[in-house]
């Protein structure tokens, strides 16, 4: 009889052990393939079904919860939409502040007038000025013209200043009142909470996770709310405050330059 080898015995029995290894693996792979594709499934269906998101928030609340949301939703539209357009007027002033250097080099009052751009708060102050001159006679002419430019001047400096303060109050009071709004969120989750407990007869959590929850969020967003609003407005106003430097300064120079040249 043909004896094997031990060297063929040995390859015999590592195809074998191969082979068991892989049956056991793929009996193995079969029998977690249901496990596997039931947790997945069961954690596809809590991500998708969350009870206390915004979704079910809005969903599942009254005609009340719904108005306050929507407050709190155009209180903070209208602070970024603000922020923003504040911002590019203090910057286009910042640049208009630099353009008006050139005032000073111009030969007479009307042609550095001429040189400012049309929307520029410095050619504002130039305009006004000239016009104070040219209107300095009937019973405007008993006022010392000295007194009567600068009375013109600062006039033009407050419209100015008045029109750099527009949409601060907007977010003063968004500041101010959206955590209050987002507490009358709270507080009348917090008695939807009650009431839920009541009719139930069970202080369970799934009966008082919901309706807290809600609460909660309301508070949250008035505070998301009224933060931005508060940073913005402080931000804001001392920029304004640095611009209007510039104007004041300005308006002083263009009225000794335009009582100088009357004089002369």
């Amino acid at each position: 009889m043909w004896n094997e080898s031990p060297a063929l015995r040995n390859v015999q029995t590592v195809v074998g052990a191969l082979l068991l290894t892989v049956f056991a693996t793929g009996v193995l792979a079969q029998s977690a393939a249901p496990a596997v594709q039931a947790a997945s499934g069961t954690l596809s269906a809590v991500v998708t079904t969350n009870p206390y998101g915004m979704e079910a928030l809005w969903e599942g609340s009254d005609l009340v919860t719904k108005v306050v949301l929507l407050l709190l939703l155009i209180m903070s539209m209208g602070s970024w939409y603000i922020m923003i357009v504040k911002v590019l007027e203090q910057s286009k002033m910042g640049r208009q502040a630099r353009d008006a250097q050139a005032f000073w080099s111009a030969a007479t009052v009307a042609e550095g007038t001429a040189a400012l751009s049309q929307d520029s708060p410095y050619r504002y102050l130039a305009d006004a000025a000239g016009t104070a001159v040219q209107k300095h006679h009937g019973l405007m002419g008993h006022i010392p013209i000295n007194d009567w430019i600068a009375m013109a001047i600062q006039r033009a400096v407050d419209r100015v200043q008045s029109n750099t303060q527009n949409g601060l109050a907007f977010l003063a009071t968004v500041g101010s009142t959206s955590p209050f709004v987002g507490l009358f969120g709270t507080v009348w989750g917090i008695y939807h909470a009650l009431t839920a407990i009541g009719i139930s007869g069970q202080a369970s959590i799934d009966k008082v996770a919901g309706p807290v929850g809600e609460a909660l969020i309301m508070t949250a967003i008035g505070l998301a709310v009224a933060v931005p609003a508060v940073l913005a407005y402080n931000w804001l106003v001392r920029r304004n405050k640095a611009v209007m430097d510039e104007v004041r300064a300005f308006g002083s120079d263009l009225h000794a330059v335009v009582l100088g040249t009357i004089k002369n």
